[in-house]
């Protein structure tokens, strides 16, 4: 045993006896003689904390919690009990009565009712009684109401009674009078409808400025008449196919198996499409570096090819037909070059020239109003024809008219495009045929209502098609190696 611990009768042991203990087998280890008893300061947690770890307190808290364990479990110690709540006297088994035969007219006696198992646990069975909530015990202002309560009884010991018990005394004495009876006021505010436009609270509001009644009597704004459509024509609720019930017919079943096959083969068409556009041809193989190397070099190894050839430029411009065909250059660009002539002012025209222009500038004018004024006259021959044009045009406007009237009923019900995504319907709930069950109780759940009404918002244009938010870092993730680890390695 440890120096410091104590015995049997509560005393600490001596120096001597604590050095006859054991010495450990650690190579560390010392004599409990030779420890020195730790000194500190014991006002403070640290003394507490320290004074909860020797042995004395250990034993202190053992202690305390046994007598806590017998004021739950009997009420008090143990010792302190009398003796007949701790034993009781076995006199043998008690003398039963013999068993008579019940008579046919006689009824079984009825069995003792013993409390079931969930309410014995439930019980409490501490022998503690609850505290005592002294706020429920409390009373606001106790002291003044005493007081005048002190008060008042000596005020009536002199003869005087409070204000409340002088009016009820009067009362008593003097009565008041009785109201009128019912069917006279009932005549007096006859019955009317509450929400009629020629009720009575609403007529004193009647023919006042439309300004004074929505900043005084605060009347409510108009509702505009674009906010009483709705946004489609679509059923809030749509009735499921009758082969999706838990019971459904052959033919049901195998239709809505139809219509969900024929959703997984448009599905993996437009899989297999995607697939294609972004493949490779067959004929064409994927590009290496040495491929695209050559490609880039193609048009530079040609050109590097043609000029390499020597003496193609200086032996065609010595000989003599080198030298004509320098001579014709010459001539020509001396041809397109601007002579002086050309530069010089362009002569004046005379009065003749002038007349004859503006007698020819009239003629063109005469023969132009002749040549309207003719088609004119030959437009009233054409007037049944006009008319068959515009019947033609009026029709072929009415039909266009009609088939967008079509088109926008045909789209009514259909989800527009409300933001970036698109509409995308959900799946058929379905089961297969060997998933169908023989009775509710074993039948399985398809779908889910949260993820229907959603889906019933979007496709009735309320709500745009929306994804689910992806997380994204903010920040760079930083590794740091610990020293710790550092040194282990």
């Amino acid at each position: 045993m440890a120096a410091g611990s104590s015995g049997g009768d509560g005393k600490l042991r001596s120096k001597s006896e604590a050095g006859t203990g054991f010495l450990g087998l650690r190579p560390t280890s010392v004599d409990p003689a030779l420890r020195r008893r730790r000194r500190g300061p014991r006002n403070k947690k640290r003394g507490w904390r320290r004074l909860a770890e020797e042995p004395l307190g250990l034993e202190v808290d053992q202690f305390l919690e046994d007598v806590r364990l017998q004021e739950r479990t009997s009420g008090g110690l143990v010792s302190e009990a009398p003796d007949d709540k701790l034993f009781f006297v076995d006199t043998g088994p008690k003398d039963r009565a013999p068993d008579r035969k019940r008579t046919k007219g006689q009824k079984r006696p009825l069995p003792l009712k013993k409390p079931l198992r969930v309410d014995l646990v439930l019980e409490n069975t501490s022998k503690i009684p609850a505290p005592k909530d002294i706020l429920a015990h409390q009373v606001p202002n106790a002291k003044k109401l005493r007081r005048k309560e002190q008060l008042w009884e000596r005020l009536a010991k002199q003869g005087e009674l409070p204000r409340a018990v002088r009016r009820a005394q009067a009362r008593l004495h003097s009565p008041p009078a009785a109201k009128a009876s019912a069917p006279q006021d009932t005549a007096e505010r006859p019955f009317y409808d509450l929400w009629a436009s020629d009720n009575p609270l609403e007529r004193p509001l009647a023919g006042q400025d439309p300004f004074f009644l929505e900043q005084t009597k605060r009347k409510g704004v108009k509702r505009p008449p674009r906010l009483h459509t709705k946004p489609s024509q679509a059923p809030a609720v749509e009735v499921t196919p009758s082969g999706a019930s838990y019971n459904p017919t052959f033919e049901d079943h195998q239709t809505l198996l139809w219509e969900a096959h024929e959703v997984e083969l448009q599905r993996q068409r437009e899989a297999e499409k995607l697939e294609r556009q972004l493949a490779l041809p067959p004929t064409e193989q994927a590009a290496t570096q040495e491929s695209a190397f050559e490609e880039m070099c193609q048009g530079l190894l040609e050109e590097s090819d043609g000029e390499g050839e020597p003496g193609e430029g200086e032996g065609q411009g010595r000989g003599p037909e080198g030298a004509g065909d320098q001579a014709r250059d010459v001539q020509v660009g001396a041809a397109e070059a601007p002579t002086p002539a050309r530069l010089a002012a362009v002569e004046k025209k005379t009065e003749q020239q002038r007349r004859r222009e503006k007698a020819a500038r009239m003629l063109r004018a005469q023969q132009a109003a002749v040549r309207a004024a003719r088609l004119r006259h030959q437009e009233l021959f054409r007037l049944r024809g006009i008319k068959a044009q515009v019947a033609q045009r009026l029709a072929e406007l009415a039909r266009r008219r009609e088939r967008r009237r079509a088109q926008r009923l045909a789209e009514a019900d259909k989800p527009r495009r409300l933001g970036r995504l698109k509409y995308q319907a959900p799946d058929i709930d379905v089961q297969l045929s060997s998933e169908l069950a023989d009775s509710l109780r074993t039948l399985k759940p398809e779908g889910n209502i949260l993820r229907d009404r959603f889906k019933s918002f979007q496709r009735r244009n309320m709500i745009e098609p929306r994804e689910r938010a992806k997380f994204k870092r903010k920040y760079k993730v930083k590794l740091v190696e610990k020293r710790a680890f550092r040194e282990i390695q």
